[in-house]
């Protein structure tokens, strides 16, 4: 639901926990750094498309990947 209805507030979070800037954007960059840090198959192309064609559900996917992963404490 934060990220249909508040789409920038959950950027900003997802921002944060990744140490980065919330100005900077949620878009393929933010993807791809999360993709590569944590090693986790794709390519520049489907971080782009992906981005584009719904930003919500990326970000979104994010957010759900790194709430896993504190409950696992590898985050």
């Amino acid at each position: 639901c934060c990220g249909m209805f508040c789409y920038p507030c959950l950027g900003c979070q997802v921002a944060g926990d990744m140490g980065e800037c919330c100005l900077c954007g949620t878009g393929m960059a933010m993807r791809t750094l999360y993709r590569t840090r944590y090693n986790i198959p794709g390519s520049l192309c489907s971080d782009f498309c992906v981005t584009l064609w719904c930003p919500v559900c990326s970000v979104c996917q994010i957010k759900r990947d790194i709430n896993r992963r504190r409950k696992m404490n590898i985050f």
